[in-house]
């Protein structure tokens, strides 16, 4: 472990431009996951917004039966790759995160 005040010096140094390094990737990945979910609710708003019009538009009960299955389907695969995306995200952020601090680990694993 710490042998000297040096050598804790040291560490607390590493220690801290770690964290300094891991909250700045926090943060722009989080300022990235932000935007992206901005970006889907303002599409999925849209697409409501226009299936909604195509609905009132509709002509017969057959119509606006095809008309609602269609935005569902659309709505789904949406919801579904939105999902994926956050999740691949958020999987990279955790990643991005620990990665300053891989050698400070690998030191107290010897």
């Amino acid at each position: 472990m710490v042998q000297n005040a040096e050598e804790l010096q040291k560490l607390s140094k590493d220690n801290i431009e770690a964290a300094m390094k891991s909250f700045g990737t926090l943060s722009k990945s989080a300022q990235a996951i932000a935007v992206e979910i901005a970006d889907y609710t303002k599409t999925s708003f849209e697409q409501g917004t226009a299936a909604l019009e195509k609905l009132l538009g509709a002509k017969t009960l057959e119509q606006a039966i095809e008309i609602q299955q269609s935005y569902l389907k659309t709505a789904y695969e949406g919801a579904v790759a939105q999902a994926t995306k956050l999740g691949e995200l958020y999987t990279e952020l955790a990643k991005e995160t620990y990665k300053p601090f891989e050698s400070s680990f690998g030191k107290f694993a010897r």
